[in-house]
């Protein structure tokens, strides 16, 4: 199955594209897509309660977005992530996926993922895993459902505990994403730890980021994940492993539990150097660094010639802009983000 339209014909390099290369000598394998930027929770690190979305106009068609991240698997990417927002309350999703599928087939990629809230498992857990989806990220913060309707203000817990149900009923490997929050779940981490890996799911934790106004004061959200974790060694015994999923978590295998643990620390510590990502917002911006405010338009070269070397040749020179590593920090004296944007834009 394949989306129709000009799309189908349009990956079709008469000669291979050059891979590419950042200035620091890594190599960009990793892909993350923000599909929508809508979403159906209004989570109270990512998002303010009444936000204002970009215009439908405004967004790339289902066709746009499988070229896109064609050109950018031809160019040597490997993994690809659809995000949000909440990427499966895009209507229609289902054929991106279903069309992507074809780099699975070929080879050409070795993964197509999903980083979800939890709320469309239900409905799409078997289509994804029959589109060649294998392992997915779900975001959890708590299992206590009137905690989990306060962090998310709209959530319903037992749908997303529902729709993780269905994912591991479909075959799906599911990792569980919790973001420490400062005087809010920190004294959950633990259970959340056996709870997922009793079921056998990874976990990884999170720093709250200071992406976006939300109407909340994030240096009373922020949590570093040193704290966390020293927490968490006066119940757990942690191993360093060397385990990697393409994504800057540095895991533990806690050996209580057996399972593994993921730490994410823009804050505490910059993940940089081995940075292999670049994330793509659904109105086809190309950001580089998720710390950087520096992007460039791919939208135009898109649609500006059904040909797509306008296109490689901007994704090759606004990859000459990566830079070494971002500049997140919480701005104490004014209480701003260190971005403007929001998360949902750029994507998980």
């Amino acid at each position: 199955m394949t989306i129709a339209g000009p799309a189908v014909t349009l990956d079709r390099p008469a000669v291979t594209p050059a891979p590419l290369i950042d200035p620091f000598a890594r190599a960009i394998t990793y892909l993350r897509v923000s599909v929508t930027d809508r979403c159906d929770f209004r989570c109270v690190y990512c998002m303010a309660e009444h936000m204002s979305f970009l215009p439908k106009a405004d967004l790339l068609t289902l066709e746009e977005l499988d070229r896109l991240c064609t050109a950018f698997v031809a160019k040597g990417v490997r993994k690809l992530r659809l995000t949000g927002g909440e990427p499966l309350v895009r209507r229609g999703i289902m054929t991106l996926f279903a069309s992507l599928s074809r780099h699975l087939k070929s080879g050409a990629l070795d993964e197509l993922t999903v980083t979800t809230n939890g709320s469309q498992l239900g409905k799409y857990a078997a289509e994804l895993k029959g589109y060649g989806v294998e392992r997915i990220n779900v975001s959890l913060d708590t299992l206590d459902p009137d905690k989990f309707r306060a962090i998310t203000r709209w959530g319903d817990l037992d749908k997303v505990i529902a729709g993780i149900d269905a994912a591991q009923a479909a075959g799906l490997k599911v990792k569980i994403n919790a973001v420490a929050l400062k005087g809010v779940n920190e004294n959950e981490l633990a259970g959340l730890v056996s709870w997922s890996h009793g079921r056998g799911m990874d976990m990884t934790i999170i720093e709250v980021m200071p992406l976006g106004e939300i109407g909340e004061n994030r240096l009373d959200q922020y949590l570093p994940l040193s704290m966390v974790r020293a927490q968490l060694a006066e119940r757990f015994s942690f191993e360093d492993i060397d385990y990697k999923t393409g994504g800057p978590a540095r895991y533990v295998r806690v050996k209580e539990t057996g399972g593994r643990l993921g730490f994410i620390t823009p804050m505490t510590h910059n993940f940089c150097e081995s940075c292999n990502r670049v994330r793509i917002t659904c109105t086809g911006t190309l950001y580089m660094c998720l710390g950087q405010e520096d992007a460039a338009d791919l939208r135009a070269p898109l649609r500006a010639s059904e040909s797509n070397d306008a296109l490689y040749a901007a994704i090759d020179e606004a990859i000459t802009r990566k830079p070494k590593g971002h500049d997140f920090v919480i701005d104490r004296r004014h209480k701003r983000p260190a971005l403007s944007r929001h998360m949902s834009v750029t994507g998980g």
